[in-house]
């Protein structure tokens, strides 16, 4: 039986007669499914839901049930917020091209969003997904240093292109050629002092690897919360293993797509929070609040190699349309006291969970900043990513939205909308303290 895993699915996805306490309309639409979609496919929960409206933070089923929404990032100014709504209606009604016109509204952008970065990153490309844009940068860092070495954490996601799946080991051991990259384990805690020795060392193994095999080394790629690592907001050791990369001629390659735009909090950027300059950026997901819209930042010499020997174009990425979704989800980002009520939230949610973990020995550790925020679980009975099963889905039963994340998916998700309020946290802490009643 299935359980929200991001950015995969566990192998025991859900099966036709799991559950005979399904609606009819549901079990209808999964033997449609799979009549006509690719058994590559997986649902989320035991019992998948059909949600046919969002508001907010709100998710509404067929039946008119209304489920919190803790889990999907995307929506980062809320589901159907309508300041976007009207932008990408507005401007679908006029006019959408793409980047081979002269449009202002894609340089509007343009400008605006390189203001939010540090002026060593001045220059930018869009494409359509963060995947695009992390292939993207993967082409871009090889063409600058001449190497194809990447190397990436132990349980990154970074893409479902052949390029980003092959960097991508949560993806599982089957995700094509990946002879040229190399992982290396984080450090699970800002605690973790011989995890961060560690990570320091496995990179110089790393680095030697590549450059032994004859690949070099272009890129070292990583996700700043480290989300599918089991949301690792604090990372001793990555200053240390960057100079290294540096040093043996690559480039750090911050992956921006779950962490950026606010995701963190106060620091608009995953990797201000860490005091650094990456050479290249990518975003995507909530970049435009759900219209298909990402990016690549980088440094300009980087990208000079790349762009003397190739042209770049997109049909979709940094349309008119795109630009117009992207600016409005910006403004909204930017308004006033937006991201303070995110670290206010996100405070609040971290006080609420570590109160249940006071009384609750099935919780194990809580970590985060903003709103995302990782709760480890710990083994009983049954293992811990069995438990962390149990959780997400007793959760989905009582109308609450969590995933589940980690190398042994034991690490409750929480990353809602960034209009999530002291209200919506009430709801979720309450349920999950009912949850954890239910597996002790």
């Amino acid at each position: 039986m299935s359980i929200a895993i991001d950015p995969t699915m566990m192998p025991n996805a859900f099966r036709h007669g799991d559950n005979e306490n399904l609606p009819e309309s549901a079990k209808h639409l999964i033997e449609r499914r799979g009549e006509l979609l690719a058994p590559a496919y997986r649902l989320f929960y035991k019992r998948p839901i059909e949600f046919v409206r969002g508001e907010g933070c709100w998710l509404y089923a067929v039946d008119g049930t209304c489920y919190l929404d803790a889990y999907n990032n995307v929506a980062g100014v809320g589901h159907a917020n309508p300041v976007v709504v009207a932008a990408v209606a507005n401007q679908l009604a006029t006019l959408n091209t793409h980047t081979r016109y002269l449009d202002g509204i894609v340089l509007d952008y343009a400008e605006r969003l390189l203001a939010t970065f540090p002026p060593d990153l001045g220059r930018v490309m869009f494409t359509c997904t963060g995947s695009e844009a992390n292939d993207l940068g993967l082409r871009v860092a090889q063409a600058h240093t001449g190497a194809r070495g990447v190397i990436v954490t132990a349980n990154a996601y970074h893409g479902v292109t052949e390029a980003t799946a092959a960097a991508s080991p949560a993806l599982g051991p089957y995700r094509g050629a990946c002879d040229h990259i190399r992982v290396v384990r984080p450090p699970l805690s800002s605690s973790d002092a011989d995890g961060s020795a560690r990570f320091v060392e496995e990179m110089r193994g790393a680095i030697a690897s590549l450059q032994r095999d004859g690949h070099g080394v272009a890129a070292f790629l990583c996700d700043t919360i480290f989300s599918t690592d089991g949301v690792l907001p604090s990372l001793p050791g990555l200053t240390e293993a960057i100079d290294l990369v540096r040093a043996a001629g690559g480039l750090y390659f911050a992956d921006e797509v779950q962490a950026g735009f606010g995701r963190v909090g106060s620091a608009f950027w995953g990797f201000a929070r860490h005091q650094l300059v990456p050479d290249m950026v990518s975003m995507g997901k909530p970049m435009g609040n759900g219209y298909p819209v990402a990016a690549l930042v980088a440094r300009p010499s980087v990208l000079e190699t790349f762009s003397r020997n190739n042209r770049y174009f997109n049909t979709f990425g940094g349309s008119s349309v795109a630009a117009a979704a992207a600016m409005a989800t910006l403004g909204e980002i930017q308004s006033d006291g937006f991201l303070d009520r995110v670290d206010r939230t996100g405070a609040y949610l971290q006080e609420g969970l570590n109160g249940l973990r006071q009384h609750h020995r099935t919780i194990k550790d809580v970590r985060g900043t903003g709103l995302s925020v990782g709760v480890e679980i710990a083994s009983g009975t049954s293992s811990a990513s069995e438990r962390a099963e149990r959780i997400v889905n007793f959760l989905a039963d009582h109308r609450v939205l969590i995933s589940a994340t980690g190398p042994q998916a034991n690490v409750l998700k929480i990353r809602p909308p960034l209009v999530f309020g002291a209200e919506q946290v009430d709801l979720l802490i309450s349920t999950l303290d009912q949850a954890l009643k239910a597996i002790e």
